[in-house]
């Protein structure tokens, strides 16, 4: 027998088990990709301090590798995702990746500490495309079995993700005690072949996505105008983030003017860069976003500050910075997996938010004469937000998200989380200055602590999450 068709009126007598499941071939592309960013995110942290040394440059310059990543993540990753929502994701998955791979070749060549930044921020444009894609490859599958909630796979997602993104120091100690510094970048040559390869063979070739780009509308829909004004409000305030002082005023004139006109273009444009109209009437995904801005400030300063503490406050080699940090990946794998089988984020963001408070309060207690248990119990007990929070702020946009906009969606939620981790990043060089010690280490802790409770207080009061990822 033929099944019937997803959406026609005997679908509803279909058992949920006889319908068409998720394209399994579809998972290697769709996670490879997505993990681009977070591996370049998190294996950059132990390699500061040896290239640094390498480079003869302070602390305070080598966070600029982090900064330009994340600002150019922070710009590409809502652009991407709207050229995906209109052409589909196989194209822009190809071309990001393609990118990624030449970053990865500058990288690994780069003279001095100013193409090395460059490198960064074509990898940050090169891993736009990866999570988009995967987020609008979901939406299509759901859309295509009628299989409304794919836990399984977002699930899938999540845990790829915060597995590389916490075992990214260890694998970068391991790298750079093999092969230097210059091993995390060439790291990104392999790993973009594989995602070329595998997106060419197995991802299809039709949008899938719900709208198809006519000719002659091509520019009307890109919105170009509205594109350049958020970039241009983007970049300013984010570069009054990296570096905040009060000669910097002008930054934040350009963002106010940039942003004003942003949001005066998105009112009148026809097909808006970014619907402000309905993402102005939907105060649950923007109090998402706002979640994802304060819980990766917690997160990210976690990341660089404590791998930078541990080398230089507490004398530990790239290695085995990353090797302290196994008990976080351990753990934050086995909660994303057990979490992500339960519906619901309200009960997830409440104990990842508490999980975050308690470890910045352990934070304060380290110094330099600390007992190696107290370093792995910080990395215990950061794991329970790691595997929590991201999995549930992804899990919130796709279920509070327009599906039309899925990918874009997607791509505003890294945004905002990249504005956090600009903000933890800029934190961590006023904390540490020209050396990662214990009293910067602990002024950086007071700064995590201040955005763990704002994080819970906006979690414990916004009702509406209790809705997410169930049925109405």
């Amino acid at each position: 027998m033929t099944e019937p068709e997803a959406g026609t009126g005997t679908s509803e007598k279909t058992p949920q088990d006889q319908r068409p499941g998720f394209d399994r071939r579809l998972l290697p592309p769709m996670m490879l990709g997505s993990v681009l960013n977070p591996i370049n995110s998190t294996i950059i942290s132990v390699a500061l301090v040896p290239i640094g040394d390498a480079l003869g440059t302070p602390a305070s310059q080598t966070a600029w590798l982090v900064s330009a990543l994340y600002l150019a993540t922070s710009l590409g990753q809502p652009v991407v995702g709207r050229l995906i929502d209109i052409f589909g994701p196989r194209r822009l998955f190809l071309i990001s990746t393609s990118i990624v791979g030449l970053a990865g070749i500058l990288g690994t060549l780069a003279p001095n500490l100013g193409v090395l930044i460059a490198a960064r921020v074509l990898l940050g444009f090169g891993t736009c495309g990866g999570y988009p894609a995967a987020m609008a490859l979901v939406r299509s599958e759901a859309k295509r079995t009628g299989r409304d909630s794919p836990g399984g796979v977002l699930t899938a997602l999540a845990v790829a993700n915060q597995t590389i993104a916490v075992i990214g120091p260890l694998l970068g100690g391991l790298l750079i005690a093999v092969g230097g510094w210059r091993a995390t970048f060439a790291l990104n040559i392999p790993l973009a072949v594989a995602a070329v390869l595998l997106g060419w063979w197995r991802l299809p070739k039709s949008a899938g996505t719900g709208e198809s780009p006519q000719r002659g509308r091509v520019t009307a829909q890109l919105d170009l105008p509205g594109m350049a004004l958020f970039a241009a409000t983007l970049t300013s305030l984010l570069l009054f983030l990296m570096n905040l002082h009060l000669r910097d005023w002008y930054l934040l004139a350009i963002t106010l003017v940039a942003g004003t006109g942003f949001a005066v273009r998105e009112l009148r444009a026809t097909t808006p860069f970014i619907d402000l109209r309905v993402l102005g009437g939907n105060t649950p995904l923007l109090a998402t976003y706002g979640r994802a801005l304060v819980a990766y400030v917690v997160s990210y300063a976690f990341l660089y500050g404590f791998s930078q503490w541990t080398e230089e406050g507490y004398g530990f080699s790239p290695f085995h910075a990353g090797l302290v940090q196994i008990p976080m990946f351990l753990l934050a794998i086995g909660v994303s997996i057990w979490s992500g089988r339960r519906k619901g984020v309200r009960s997830k963001l409440l104990v990842g938010a508490l999980g975050q408070i308690a470890a910045c309060l352990i934070l304060l207690t380290l110094s330099g004469s600390s007992p190696l248990w107290s370093l792995l119990l910080v990395a215990v007990v950061f794991g329970v937000p790691q595997g929590l929070n991201n999995l549930a702020l992804q899990n919130s946009v796709y279920f509070q998200a327009d599906p039309e906009r899925t990918a874009s969606s997607a791509g505003l939620l890294r945004t905002f989380a990249y504005i956090g981790s600009m903000v933890a990043s800029s934190a961590s060089a006023a904390s540490f200055g020209e050396r990662a010690d214990t009293g910067g280490m602990h002024e950086l802790s007071w700064v995590m602590l201040g955005a763990g409770a704002l994080f819970l207080l906006m979690t414990l009061f916004d009702r509406s999450l209790s809705r997410v990822g169930k049925p109405d």
